[in-house]
C-alpha cells in the first residue's frame, strides 16, 4: 500500500484544477498536492490517480510520488473560503497526495523541446491508460530541475465509469491528434517495443493493489475489492500489447501561438538553463566586441 502520512497545515487551494486540490504540510515533514475524495469528481478519480501515476513510476516515467493522506477538517477552520471548508468537512479520512514539486513551471511545448524517445513513451503510455487530458489546451505536465514530470492522471481509464461496457471502451483505438506531444514526432513503435513487455499481469495486480480498499468498496456488481481490482488489470493488460498499433495521429484541431512570456521561455528550455550570471557575460562579451571593431 501507498505510505500513509496525516495532513497537519493546510496551505492554500490550488484552483487550476477543476477538483479544487490543495498544497498541505504533512507529519513526515513533505508538503503535497492533496486531492480530496469529497471533490465532485468521486472517489474514482483517486483511484485512476493511484493506479495511472504508480503504473507509470514503475515503467520508469517522471511521476511525482504518491502517498495517502489522513485528513481531519478542522485544520481548515481558518480558511476564509466557504466552498474550501465544504470541501474539507466532506474529505474527512484518507484522500490522495502527490509530492509538491518547489519551482516547477507548467509546461509549453512551444518553450521546450521533448526528444522522440522520451515523447513516444509518454504518448504511448496515455494510449495504454486512455488518458484525455494531456492535449496542447491541457498539457498536466510540469518542469522541474529541467525536466518533464507527468501529473493529473484522474481522467483515465474512463472505462471504470461503465463496467458493463468496459471491454468495448477498452478496445476503442486512442486518439493522439491533440496530444501535447504530438509535434514532437513521438517514436511509438520504439517505446512499445520497451515497455509493452514490463506490462504484466504481475505488475498490474500490484499496482492496482495500491489502491486503498475504502476508494473500492461498495462498487455495483462488485462482490469484493480483490474483484474489482481484477476489472482494473484485464483492461489494461488486453490493450499493452496492441495499443500502439490502434493510436491515430491526424492534424490537431486547432493551434494557438505560445503564451510563454521570454523570461519564462528560458527557463523550459532543457536544463541547465540561461542564468542572470551567463546573460551578463553573454552581454560584456558583445560589448566588448563592438569596442573592439572600432
Amino acid at each position: 500500500m501507498l505510505e500513509e502520512v496525516v495532513a497537519t497545515r493546510y496551505v492554500t487551494p490550488l484552483r487550476e484544477g477543476g477538483s479544487l486540490p490543495g498544497i498541505v504540510e504533512a507529519d513526515d515533514l513533505g508538503t503535497y498536492v492533496m486531492k480530496f475524495t469529497g471533490a465532485g469528481q468521486g472517489r474514482k478519480t483517486l483511484v485512476a490517480e493511484v493506479i495511472c501515476g504508480e503504473l507509470g513510476r514503475r515503467l520508469g516515467l517522471r511521476v511525482p510520488e504518491l502517498v495517502t493522506i489522513q485528513l481531519d477538517p478542522v485544520i481548515g477552520l481558518a480558511e476564509p473560503d466557504q466552498e474550501v471548508q465544504e470541501l474539507l468537512r466532506a474529505s474527512a479520512g484518507l484522500n490522495l497526495g502527490m509530492d509538491y514539486l518547489p519551482g516547477s513551471l507548467g509546461f509549453d511545448p512551444l518553450a521546450y523541446e521533448v526528444g522522440p524517445a522520451e515523447a513516444g513513451k509518454v504518448v504511448w503510455f496515455d494510449a495504454l491508460i486512455n488518458n484525455v487530458d494531456r492535449s496542447w489546451r491541457n498539457p498536466n505536465m510540469l518542469v522541474w530541475h529541467g525536466d518533464p514530470w507527468l501529473i493529473d492522471h484522474g481522467a483515465t481509464m474512463i472505462w471504470h465509469h461503465n463496467w458493463p461496457g468496459a471491454q468495448a471502451s477498452a478496445a476503442k483505438p486512442y486518439n493522439a491528434s491533440d496530444h501535447v506531444l504530438a509535434p514532437f514526432r513521438p517514436d511509438i513503435e520504439a517505446a512499445a517495443a520497451e515497455l509493452a513487455p514490463l506490462v504484466t499481469e504481475e505488475l498490474l495486480t500490484e499496482v492496482a493493489a495500491e489502491v486503498p480498499d475504502a476508494w473500492l468498496e461498495g462498487e455495483p456488481g462488485f462482490d469484493s475489492t480483490d474483484q474489482l481490482r481484477r476489472a482494473y488489470v484485464e483492461p489494461l493488460l488486453a490493450r499493452a500489447g496492441s495499443i500502439h498499433e490502434r493510436i491515430e495521429r491526424d492534424a490537431p484541431t486547432k493551434t494557438r501561438p505560445s503564451q510563454a512570456p521570454g523570461w519564462l521561455t528560458e527557463h523550459l528550455t532543457p536544463w541547465p538553463h540561461p542564468t542572470k550570471k551567463d546573460r551578463a557575460a553573454q552581454a560584456d562579451a558583445g560589448r566588448a566586441g563592438k569596442d573592439g571593431g572600432r
